[in-house]
């Protein structure tokens, strides 16, 4: 079936495409080109004068996996407070903080998302975390394997294994775990909390393994880098939500040494100590480092006024927030010998001095960071607030009479501590297309997502130009899946199961199995062979395939 869109007006930096007006034309799910004189147009939509980006990526965002289901247990308030009804087409859901798995994937769709990253699947609980992402409809889904805290990897570090070592052990668990990246969560952190430690600075030393969050990052950086793993570690930065972790922040931003690390939900981590309340914002430094150090990115974790649940692999650092609670109450949980996870309600207030300093020192990351190509819009659903808000996030960046206006309702004493006011930059459609589509599937390494050229996937996203950005990206008039129709007018019109990306670095894979298989065998409840996860377990029952990225093949021990 040959589709054509007729007359839109492209965004597609990925080509250097700023709003030209092009036809586009699928076949079989992908963009094809123009075709020869005589072919039949079997569909054709007429876009004129409407904007046409690629599907939106979250490439962090809680969406599977034990913290998000303890989540979705423990708030039956938050799921009588938004149930979405069922249709013929989409079955009932309920959820707004923690949605089902069905609704967060009709959501998504619905504002133009069409890939989704789990950014924290543990590897002990993956068959579950893909289990829940393979019945979340419509969108493509991939996840990012915590290490760094399990017991395995500390014991490596402790030992002085070699780096090939280490190496292969990241290969394996990606391998193991149907992973696209690899995830470090308070490196050394998690595990220190089991042995009683209740802070971890990048240069202290784990009491049990003597092991610093810095061997953690060093070791992991060089490891992704080696393997030719598209994605950058994944770091989760020691002291989160701590005054004066920007300081933590800026000696891990040295402790890369060089290699790619893409630090995320960064507003947690860029606060300073300045003023009567020893809490400020540290966004103008923290972004001064982002800007200088090209081998960092970051996403913003942007915080926004209204009730969520915070659900984290950091049990360290929710242990120290569960008394914050809103309602009050929480779950904190060992797993075995891989990490933790700490789940608390919590509710975002403009009144609030450190609620409101927050929200300013996200926006001022957002604005001071250079380039959109290694800046990223998420909230680290759900922990700053549901990705349902995203459209109003775009508005607040792209607007800034707007974003004035709600800055000038926040705490007074906040706003006496920022500098958001006096920032003019405003984002370009172009822009929310570097951040939300092409650097967004540059920076995991979806080399057919994300862009609009000839040979990518038809994950295509049409909306009508609207001066209320929140308006337009809210409700797209189109939404293409793998070339099928799936939103029309911002409902779903059909309900496609969308794949799974992984990718499947070399490895010495009978070297590390014999250590491994020795190590469970002593340690673990579970076999090593019931631990890894084919291929087959994801894509049954016709619910999506696995899809296979490149990695780049060994590179070289330095840069």
């Amino acid at each position: 079936m040959l589709i054509k869109l007729t007359g839109g007006r492209l965004y597609d930096p990925a080509h250097n495409i700023d709003g030209k007006v092009q036809d586009i034309f699928i076949k079989n799910g992908r963009i094809v080109g123009q075709p020869s004189d005589g072919a039949v147009v079997d569909k054709q939509y007429d876009i004129r004068g409407k904007v046409v980006m690629a599907g939106a990526i979250d490439m962090h965002t809680h969406i599977g996996g034990g913290k998000v289901n303890i989540a979705r247990l423990m708030l039956p308030e938050d799921h009588r407070s938004d149930i979405v009804a069922h249709n013929e087409l989409c079955r009932a859901g309920c959820g707004h903080a923690a949605p089902s798995t069905l609704t967060t994937g009709y959501r998504y769709a619905e504002m133009g998302y069409t890939s989704c990253f789990e950014p924290a699947l543990l590897p002990v609980n993956a068959r579950q975390s893909h289990l829940e992402m393979g019945d979340t409809p419509i969108i493509d889904k991939g996840g990012y394997a915590m290490l760094g805290n399990d017991d395995f990897f500390l014991r490596m570090l402790a030992a002085k294994k070699d780096q090939d070592a280490i190496n292969d052990y990241v290969a394996w668990t990606l391998h193991s775990t149907q992973t696209m990246g690899i995830k470090v969560v308070n490196p050394g952190g998690i595990s220190a909390f089991k042995f009683n430690q209740r802070a971890l600075d990048l240069d202290e030393l784990n009491s049990y393994y003597q092991v610093s969050p810095r061997d953690v990052l060093v070791s992991l950086s060089r490891a992704v880098y080696e393997l030719g793993i598209p994605h950058p570690l994944h770091v989760h930065g020691n002291n989160l939500g701590v005054p004066g972790n920007m300081e933590t922040t800026l000696k891990t931003i040295s402790a890369a040494e060089g290699y790619p690390m893409h630090l995320t939900h960064i507003q947690f981590h860029s606060y300073g100590t300045e003023g009567d309340r020893k809490f400020s914002s540290g966004a103008a430094e923290i972004a001064n480092a982002i800007n200088k150090n090209k081998n960092i990115s970051a996403d913003v974790g942007q915080i926004l006024f209204g009730q969520t649940v915070t659900c984290s692999g950091d049990n360290m650092r929710q242990h120290a927030n569960a008394g914050l609670g809103s309602p009050h109450k929480s779950v904190i949980m060992d797993i075995e010998c891989d990490a933790g996870c700490g789940v608390v309600p919590f509710k975002y207030k403009d009144k609030n001095f450190v609620n409101a300093l927050q929200w300013a020192i996200g926006l001022e990351i957002f604005l001071l960071v250079d380039d959109p190509w290694r800046i990223f819009l998420t909230t680290d659903h759900p922990n700053g607030a549901p990705f349902t808000s995203y459209p109003h996030l775009i508005k607040l960046l792209m607007d800034k009479t707007f974003r004035n206006e709600m800055f000038a309702k926040l705490n007074l004493d906040a706003q006496a501590l920022s500098t958001l006011n006096s920032i003019e930059r405003e984002y370009t459609l172009y822009e929310i297309a570097i951040m939300t589509r092409a650097g967004a599937a540059k920076l995991v390494g979806l080399h057919d997502r994300g862009h609009l050229g000839i040979g990518a996937a038809a994950d295509i996203t049409v909306y009508t130009d609207n001066p209320d950005r929140e308006l337009m990206f809210s409700k797209p008039d189109y939404v293409f899946k793998d070339g099928e129709l799936v939103v029309q007018n911002g409902k779903v019109v059909k309900v496609t199961w969308g794949n799974t990306h992984t990718v499947k670095p070399e490895f010495d894979l009978n070297g590390i199995e014999k250590d491994l298989r020795t190590y469970f065998d002593k340690y673990h409840t579970m076999k090593l062979d019931q631990f890894k996860i084919n291929q087959d377990e994801i894509s049954a029952n016709g619910r999506g395939n696995v899809v296979v990225h490149p990695c780049e093949g060994r590179r070289e021990k330095t840069i």
